[in-house]
């Protein structure tokens, strides 16, 4: 470049300088523009790692790569979800998974609102957008995984029958290798791979608790059955603030507009306990069975109850008559279920499913929750309880009063309470919330 030139372009950009002058200035322009591409090439990769990384945040087990999303034009089909509500909220969410594996949509499946375990005509399916908000789990969850209706399809769909191992021989690796062979190739051109064979809770787990816990959020109850769940927490509360106003604890001008209550879901019917003593054999762990009078006497000690408190028991419709379960609590704790509350009629009007809906949700509100570490209703249960707490900064109610706290009353705690019990977010997979005391952390 001659020194007209470059008096020119110095021109251009307002230098009316010496020569010299101008050609340092283009020099510094050259330089300033070498380095901002360089800059903004790294700026570019550095945003993807960071993407990455938070991906890893999130779900650090099986992840897509596209930044696209989910595929909408591709879908998973699975068996209709049966047994209680909580193994069908697991086998949804391991649907969920395994379709956002093979980047796939999963076709919204089937619940069962009866609970029977053979008789599959008795299982009376009940659509998933019944009891669950369709296009709010999809906006909930959007880009992790995504819901279609069998509406979405082609006339002309090509469908791929994927048949699920069975039996000691078909491992944990065989079944991720078999996920891994059907997210490519000539399988992953159908526009449907069905899954067929076992029920989805019954799959292998290839997914940490934090991808469980991630779909889980996404699930928000239809506005008919929330609503049965506000009468019967609504319910909980007025008695709880007549309560309040009779007692010194709701004296001085003490609110009354927030009547706390603690939910226990007391598991002591004849079916469950004779479960867990088979499972106490089976794995040589001694604290799974409670009887009413220990879980009586461990709520009663729980550290910072207070004098006064309404007790919700969530048990099973055949101890609605046993009048026993309402008796022996300590003074001060005023025990109710669904019968005595005078909401036995709300629940009838449901299926199996929308019941156990039902008081999912008064125990999830609860102020205090108490539970069986070795029970899936109780698990789950805790694990939103921890989202909740996690998403204030708290990571762990060791030493310090949290809102949201929970327990395990098959667990022995301090002052001889039910142990704190946090879930832990950490845990590879989800069988070790499901049925285990690991699950208890303060």
């Amino acid at each position: 470049m001659d020194l007209s030139s470059t008096c020119k372009l110095s021109r251009l950009f307002g230098c009316f300088f010496t020569p010299l002058t101008c050609k340092c200035c283009v020099a510094l322009v050259t330089i300033a523009l070498f380095f901002r591409a360089i800059f903004l090439h790294s700026f570019s990769g550095y945003d993807v790692i960071k993407s990455n990384n938070l991906r890893l945040i999130l779900s650090p087990s099986l992840h897509l790569e596209s930044h696209e999303g989910i595929r909408g034009d591709k879908f998973l089909e699975v068996p209709q979800i049966v047994w209680g509500l909580n193994n069908q909220k697991i086998a949804f969410a391991r649907a969920c998974l395994t379709a956002r594996m093979l980047n796939r949509t999963l076709l919204m499946p089937s619940l069962s609102a009866s609970l029977f375990y053979k008789e599959i005509d008795l299982l009376h399916p009940i659509s998933f957008d019944q009891v669950f908000q369709y296009e709010r789990f999809n906006s909930l969850c959007n880009r992790f995984v995504r819901l279609g209706r069998y509406s979405d399809l082609g006339n002309q769909t090509r469908k791929y029958d994927l048949r699920k191992g069975s039996g000691r021989k078909w491992t944990v690796e065989r079944d991720l290798e078999q996920l891994k062979q059907s997210s490519r190739g000539p399988i992953d051109k159908y526009q449907v791979i069905s899954m067929a064979g076992k029920n989805p809770f019954l799959w292998h787990d290839h997914w940490p608790v934090k991808d469980y816990a991630r779909v889980f959020e996404c699930l928000v109850l239809v506005d008919e059955i929330a609503k049965e769940a506000d009468k019967v927490v609504s319910k909980i509360r007025r008695i709880g603030r007549k309560l309040r106003s009779k007692t010194n604890f709701g004296a001085e001008g003490s609110s009354l507009s927030h009547a706390p209550y603690v939910a226990i879901h007391m598991r002591v019917e004849i079916d469950w306990m004779i479960h867990c003593k088979k499972l106490e054999q089976r794995s040589r762990i001694s604290q799974i069975c409670s009887s009413k009078q220990e879980i009586m006497e461990r709520v009663g000690n729980i550290v910072g109850l207070g004098s006064t408190a309404i007790v919700y028991l969530a048990v099973a419709d055949s101890l609605l008559n046993d009048s026993s379960i309402l008796d022996g609590w300590k003074t001060g704790l005023v025990p109710f279920e669904k019968k005595k509350l005078g909401v036995d009629g709300i629940y009838k009007k449901h299926s199996y499913l929308i019941q156990s809906a039902i008081d999912y949700e008064v125990c999830s509100r609860a102020d205090i929750f108490v539970g069986n570490s070795f029970s899936t209703f109780s698990s789950l249960i805790v694990l939103e309880r921890t989202q909740r707490v996690i998403r204030m900064g708290i990571t762990s109610s060791c030493g310090i009063d949290v809102r949201w706290p929970s327990y395990a009353y098959n667990i022995p705690g301090e002052s001889n309470g039910p142990q704190k019990w946090m879930t832990n977010m950490s845990d590879s997979n989800l069988k070790a919330i499901s049925y285990g005391s690991n699950a208890i952390s303060c």
